[in-house]
Parts: C-alpha cells; structure tokens; sequence
C-alpha cells in the first residue's frame, strides 16, 4: 500500500507519495479541464509546445543537455481522457540524489525546471515561438493521421464518435484535423494563460521524499491563483430505443467488430467493483468468456477482449474477425453477454477473476506512474476509493452483485470496419 499526503497550495493541489522502493524522483503534473470541441485542439498541442524551451533554455537542443546534466533526466508529455475530461500531463523523473555522491539539490532543479515550463515558457512578441508551433502543428497533425493507420485505434474512435455523437466524450485527445491550421502562437498563447487560471492543476511527486521536504519549494515556485472548485462532470448520456449499426468499408484484410455498451455504473457507484468483476469473466482477462468462447473455441476471431471506462460508465467490447465471420461472432458475443445476465458462470471463474483484478492492482502500485494514475481516479470522481478498500470492495462482491450490475448493461453500438465488396479473391 501507499501513504499520500495531500496539501492545496493557492490554486495547485500538492500530491507526496512517499516511498523507498525508487533510487529515482518522479513528479508528475496533470491539467484538466472539460472536453470542449471548441478548444480540444488548442489544448492538445500546448504540452508539446510546453516541452521544447523555457526562457532558461532556449531551444529543444539546450533544455534536452540541461536534462543530461540533470544525471540523465526524463521529461515527456502526454494526453488523456478520463469521463468528459480532458488530461495534459508532464512527467519528468529523476535521480534522488541521497543515492548519488554529488549533493546538487536535484529535486529541487526538478521542480525549477516544471516552474520554468508552466511560468516561463520560451516566448516571443506576446506569444509562443512561431517555429516551435508550426513544428509541433505539423506533429500533431501527424498524431491524428496516424489515427488512421491503426485500424484498432481507429475502430475504437470511430465508436466512441457514433456513440457519443453531439457529446464531449466523442472527441479525440488529439483534436480535429481540420482545427489545426488555424492556431497561431499568439493565440495559442492567450488561450495558455487561460488554461492556467482555469484549470484543475495537480502535482505528484513520488519518491523518498516527504511533503515537509517539498512544500517550502514548491509554495514558492508555484504560483496559482485559487480556482473556484469544477463541479464533476457527469456523462452525457444518450438513449436509444434501438441498437445502432455502423458499417464502414475500408481497404482492409481483418475487420474490426467494436461493440459499445452503456454500463450505467461508473467509478462514483457502489456497483463499480461488482462491474470490474463482471468484465474480468465477460472480456478482460486471458480466462474470460470471451477469449475462450470467440476466440479459442470458434476461432473467429484474432483477438477478443471486453474493457471499461471507469468515468464515462461504458464498456467496449473488441474483436478481430475474418469479415465473413460478423453474424457468427455478433452471435456468440451475444450469447455470452446473456450468459453472464443469468448467472452462468462458476464460483471458479469470481474467484480466479478477483485473483487476477487483485494482482493487477498491486502490480499498478509498483510503479510511481502507477501510483500515481490510482490516486487520480480520487481527483475525477466524487467517491474516494483507496487501495485497501478497492481491495476489500472487490473480495466481498457476491455472484447476486454480479448478475445485478450485468443487468443494468445495455448495448448501445455496433460497429464494424470491413472490407469492401469484391476484394477477397
């Protein structure tokens, strides 16, 4: 288990794990705001623009050898969606230097360098470089052209968008292909300083490290004004009296069947480990119906697997199929989904799956990423859910809880990626 401690600091939500088990220090700083289609885009270039020069270090060549001089330090960015939310997050980590000969104060460097990329990004004639933007807009763009290219991914976006129509939930983290060209530095710029006095700002430091030894530090390199409290977003939900279809024809080999159900039951519920229960027999893990009745007993598919969105109460359901095959897969996906509603499954199959859920969650904890994305399931949901209470939550969860939270389920959305006609030879 972990210990964290929490402290507020102006309009930052300070996060310490402290821990022995690293010779490293991993801080983390995560922004999160609403996912809004007007300024999705906007948002998603920032961290890229964010990690190629401060005032300090002027270019992507000084702040990467600044980085080195740091005893090889690692700094990435990255996005999320979590519900309706939308999560840019820098992650930087770095040596503890109780463990090193040299006694450079690196944590405090570490947290200096993360001031000088929120504060004093590298600028010019009131806004970002102009090279740096249209460098990293030519990247984005290739981020979500590579969409595309994956017909996994893309078959799951491609739900979400028929699913979620008209709803935040639908957009990409990446944003629209078409926005792009229109963002200029200045303008990216002023939108910034927006997501500074109105987002949610947290920051994780993970390490041998207690919040005593951080807190002068990071009062004075962090300075935010307060923030009135976001309410939670809640999911949009969309009903539907009928199962929605979409077929989409593509040069394509494999086709890609992605189910998408309503689970009415999100992190927030006392029903959610019941859920995590029910998708670990239905779809999750290597024992589950489906990969043993899809993939391994009929050999339809390459791959079958069902997952959760823990914020947004959906469930997916994934399949490689030979195109040929859709009746027949759609048929024995359903069938097992009826399976799991009247309670046709073995008290070998719960307890083997809160076996694998435990293991999984213990394993999430050995690492500072780990750690980390666990304690920010708290700061999205109304609910807190520490690890030793999920743990228990999970242990008591009855077959009655499982065939109750398998009933509230709804397939929303089918859709299949398929070859065009006349191509199989």
């Amino acid at each position: 288990m972990f210990q964290e401690e929490v402290k507020t600091i102006g309009g930052l939500r300070l996060h310490v794990i402290s821990t022995k088990k690293y010779k490293t220090n991993t801080l983390v700083l995560k922004m999160k705001a609403p996912l809004c289609e007007k300024d999705v885009t906007m948002r998603a270039l920032v961290p890229y623009v964010l990690q190629n020069a401060t005032e300090r270090h002027p270019s992507m060549k000084a702040l990467r050898t600044y980085l080195d001089e740091l005893y090889g330090a690692t700094l990435q960015v990255d996005l999320a969606k979590k519900g309706e939310n939308h999560i840019i997050t820098i992650r930087m980590d770095i040596a503890n230097e109780k463990f090193l000969g040299d006694t450079s104060p690196l944590l405090r460097e570490a947290l200096t360098l993360f001031s000088d990329m929120l504060f004093r990004p590298f600028t010019e004639e009131d806004g970002f470089s102009v090279a740096i933007v249209e460098q990293e807009k030519r990247a984005l763009k290739q981020k979500i052209q590579s969409l595309f290219d994956d017909k996994i991914r893309y078959a799951q976006h491609r739900l979400m968008e028929e699913m979620y129509k008209g709803s935040p939930y639908a957009l990409d983290v990446h944003g629209k292909l078409e926005d792009v060209d229109s963002i200029d530095a200045k303008r990216l710029y002023e939108h910034y300083e927006h997501m500074l006095k109105h987002d949610e700002i947290d920051l994780y430091i993970v390490g041998d490290v207690m919040l005593a030894d951080v807190e002068h530090d990071v009062t004075e390199r962090f300075s935010l004004q307060v923030r009135p409290p976001r309410s939670i977003a809640t999911p949009t939900i969309i009903r539907r009296t009928d199962v929605q279809e979409v077929v989409e024809k593509q040069d394509v080999k494999q086709g890609k069947l992605h189910l998408g159900y309503r689970t009415n039951t999100t992190y927030n519920d006392p029903d959610y480990d019941a859920l995590q229960v029910w998708n670990g027999i239905f779809g999750g893990f290597a024992h589950s119906k489906l990969f043993i009745n899809v993939r391994e007993k009929a050999s339809l598919a390459y791959y079958a697997a069902s997952r959760i969105e823990s914020h947004q109460g959906m469930m997916m359901v994934m399949a490689g199929i030979d195109p040929s095959k859709y009746e027949r897969a759609l048929e024995i996906i359903h069938a097992q989904a009826e399976a799991m509603r009247n309670g046709q499954f073995s008290d070998e199959e719960i307890v083997q799956t809160k076996a694998v859920i435990r293991n999984q969650l213990l394993e999430t904890i050995d690492t500072a990423r780990g750690m980390i994305e666990m304690s920010y399931h708290n700061v999205i949901a109304t609910n807190q859910r520490p690890l030793q209470q999920w743990l228990e939550g999970i242990e008591k969860v009855t077959r009655e809880d499982i065939v109750r939270v398998g009933k509230k389920i709804e397939l929303d959305t089918i859709y299949f990626l398929t070859e065009k006609e006349g191509e199989k030879k």
